[in-house]
């Protein structure tokens, strides 16, 4: 008998943790979520986008548009950020972040402090943002690879099974 070859890559399985991880996320909008994973391929840690622990959901705004502090933004932790808070590392140095979408100027500045080295992102939808141009030039400046994952495969199925 042959070994199944229909198995995931390892981007396809960290992206994958990310994406599961994003099904947590109560934003009405955008769900997103994140997985570091250090160079032996161990999760170190993982984050969605939502709110600071201890703020009640129904207590804040989700609305996209409208006076600043009765919009989302003000409020919403993203995903990078809660996976790097989130760590179960001390260290995230040489480490490798998932992600769905490709990271704000203010995700990557935590990501560059926190020694992460390589984001891998499946969209990069807001490229033409002053948001994620920063970005880009924080990377490069600060040698962070980054690379879009191109998926052989559309979706991946869990189902949970009768033990």
């Amino acid at each position: 008998m042959k070994k199944r070859e229909d198995y995931l890559s390892w981007d396809e399985y960290f992206m994958g943790v990310a994406l599961l991880s994003a099904r947590r996320s109560k934003d009405p909008n955008t769900q997103v979520g994140a997985c570091i994973v250090n160079p032996r391929n161990k999760i170190v840690g993982v984050g969605y986008n939502g709110l600071p622990t201890g703020c009640p959901d129904d207590q804040f705004p989700w609305d996209r548009e409208g006076d600043f502090l009765e919009t989302k933004y003000p409020y919403i932790c993203h995903a990078e950020l809660n996976a790097v808070i989130n760590k179960i590392s001390a260290d995230l140095y040489d480490c490798r972040l998932y992600v769905a979408l490709f990271p704000c100027n203010e995700c990557a500045k935590v990501i560059i402090q926190a020694g992460i080295k390589e984001v891998i992102y499946l969209s990069d939808k807001y490229a033409e943002t002053d948001p994620v141009r920063a970005s880009k030039r924080m990377f490069q400046a600060a040698g962070v690879r980054c690379r879009q994952l191109q998926v052989s495969r559309k979706t991946i199925t869990l189902e949970y099974l009768n033990p």
